[in-house]
């Protein structure tokens, strides 16, 4: 889970936020743009359809005037055959005037309903015919009929024969027939210019086809839709569509009626003759179109922004974080050509960093100031200290009393072991903490060197390990180990068996944060003196308050010990009260006591 918030941690970037912003306010103006685009593109699309639609239409106007003459002609020709029904040679006359006349069509005829015709154009060559077979399935339903003649019965050539039912009444006697030649038909099939690879076809209500712009065959079932009826297609009417042509190319196809409910004119285009292809573009344009164009819009709006905005954030943000690292030594510059919001930002952040660095160069000097002169006092006072130490062991020279000199000598040493804190209190690097350990080495070396020169030979041992502690916490401890290490080395007897007494000094952390100070001594098989009655005893408690610990005294296997654990303060807190009142305090009671 974790990883997976690092890395969407980009989402809480300002530039982000701002692009995702930017990207919906501006996608409603993308989506509408898109949508006109591609109303547009359909508009133009249906409008295509309807021109290729009116183009095929005008293919086969030539085509649908022919055809709907021969329908008028063949009805025409009704009347008159009646009059002549039982007069075959005058019929068979009229037709043949009535072909002559016309110069359209190739052959007429009435075909009674038994089939045997002797009625025809051509009735000097074919004085009967049995077209019984042609209209066999035209008897049934008596209608018109439009008719593709491979050869025609009575010409011998390619025909469309157009059939209309005769009646006497209602009778049905048979159809007058007039055939057209599909040469003549084909020819009126006008292709615009520059549409190579268009075809038209026409065909009847019963998906037969009639004629097309080649040669009927091979070469026109290639181009016709794969796997279409023709006579569904009939049925639809006019329409437009798409699809795979027999010989298995992408076609574009319309189909118009050229006589409604009879003949149909069938066109066969290439995608590019139609001009599909174009729209095809357009519709993929109309939609790379509008998120091209939310893309630039989103890019120059993000652009702005960060030229405006997020540049000068930037340079605001590193400025703010180079000073809070350290970078002081002048104030960051204002930015000069940023927006008025946030130059204003800029030079507040200015002001602050120039209050900031003087406030703190002028804490530096008042603090480089009063460490001096914080030294100069600890110093002043350990020379005092040293003097009054010199002054009493002046004094003890005069003394005979040895009792006299044994209490001035022990006063000596405490004032000794006083001025050598604040030695160490003022040769420190930083006055608020102090290396324990070498204050306390040093006043331990300090007086067993005096014991040594009394002529006392003590083993004195030590282990102190580095603590470095707060003055108001080093200062108590350190008085406490002189006390204890003066009642040792006062009572230090050798035990049995062994030569030289031994005192010994530990001061070690045995746990994160607890200090634990053990002075010990070895004493003979004769009884320890009390630890509770003396100065020195009282000043060990008194300076045990100051560290808010309780001292333990005990005496096990010949070696008496007294320790203290206590609570490490590190930092910048006092821990309880000033020890030189302790010590004043402690050595008053201790003169009233005495």
């Amino acid at each position: 889970m974790r990883r997976i918030t690092e890395r969407l941690d980009f989402t809480r970037r300002l530039g982000f936020r701002l692009g995702a912003l930017l990207s919906i306010a501006i996608l409603p103006i993308g989506l509408i743009s898109l949508i006109q685009n591609l109303h547009l593109s359909r508009e133009a699309e249906r409008s295509a359809e309807l021109a290729l639609l009116g183009r095929t239409a005008s293919a086969a106007a030539g085509e649908r005037a022919l055809l709907q003459s021969a329908f008028g002609s063949a009805e025409a020709l009704g009347p008159a055959v009646l009059e002549t029904l039982n007069q075959p040679q005058q019929c068979s006359d009229l037709m043949r005037n009535f072909v002559q006349r016309s110069a359209t069509y190739i052959a007429a005829a009435f075909i009674p309903a038994d089939g045997l015709t002797r009625c025809l154009s051509d009735a000097e060559r074919l004085p009967a015919l049995d077209l019984g077979a042609l209209i066999s399935g035209m008897v049934e339903r008596p209608t018109t009929h439009v008719v593709s003649l491979r050869e025609g019965p009575i010409s011998g050539q390619p025909a469309v024969g157009v059939f209309q039912p005769l009646f006497n009444g209602p009778e049905f006697l048979g159809y007058t027939s007039v055939s057209l030649s599909q040469d003549l038909l084909r020819s009126t099939h006008v292709v615009d210019a520059g549409t190579e690879g268009a075809h038209i076809i026409s065909f009847n209500s019963q998906g037969e086809l009639l004629t097309a712009d080649s040669v009927l065959g091979a070469t026109a079932a290639s181009i016709l839709p794969r796997g279409l009826d023709l006579a569904a297609l009939a049925r639809q009417g006019e329409t437009s569509f798409r699809a795979l042509s027999e010989g298995g190319e992408r076609r574009v196809f319309t189909v118009v009626p050229v006589v409604p409910g009879q003949v149909y004119a069938l066109g066969s285009w290439t995608p590019r003759t139609a001009g599909f292809g174009l729209f095809q573009l357009s519709r993929v344009g109309a939609v790379i179109l509008p998120v091209a164009l939310w893309a630039v819009s989103l890019a120059v709006a993000y652009l702005a922004v960060f030229r405006l905005v997020l540049r000068h954030i930037s340079v605001l943000r590193g400025q703010m974080r180079r000073f809070a690292i350290g970078a002081r030594d002048t104030a960051p510059p204002v930015l000069e050509d940023a927006p008025t919001e946030i130059a204003d930002v800029s030079q507040t952040f200015h002001n602050m960093a120039r209050i900031l660095i003087r406030d703190e160069e002028a804490m530096e000097r008042s603090v480089a100031e009063k460490t001096v002169l914080l030294k100069e006092v600890h110093h002043r006072v350990k020379n005092n200290l040293q003097l009054i130490a010199s002054i009493i062991n002046m004094q003890s020279r005069l003394i005979d009393d040895q009792d006299a000199k044994r209490v001035l000598r022990s006063v000596q040493d405490r004032v000794a072991a006083l001025a050598t804190i604040y030695r160490n209190l003022y040769q420190a690097e930083q006055l608020d903490a102090v290396q324990a350990d070498t204050l306390l080495g040093d006043i331990i070396g300090q007086m067993g060197n005096v014991a040594a020169a009394s002529g006392r030979d003590l083993d004195i041992r030590t282990r102190i390990d580095p603590l470095r502690m707060v003055p108001d916490q080093a200062v108590p401890l350190t008085l406490l180990a002189t006390e204890a290490f003066t009642n040792a080395l006062k009572y230090a007897r050798p035990r049995p068996g062994e030569g030289r007494p031994l005192v010994t000094v530990t001061l070690t952390e045995p746990r994160p944060g607890i200090g634990h100070l053990e002075v010990t001594n070895s004493v003979s098989d004769m009884p320890v003196a009390s630890a509770g009655t003396g100065l020195g005893s009282q000043l060990i408690e008194a300076f045990a308050m100051q560290l808010e610990a309780q001292v333990e005294h005990d005496a096990t296997q010949g070696m008496h010990r007294v320790a203290v654990s206590f609570d490490l303060a590190r930092g910048g807190q006092p821990v309880g009260h000033d020890p030189r009142k302790v010590v004043l305090t402690s050595a008053a009671r201790a003169g009233s006591r005495h």
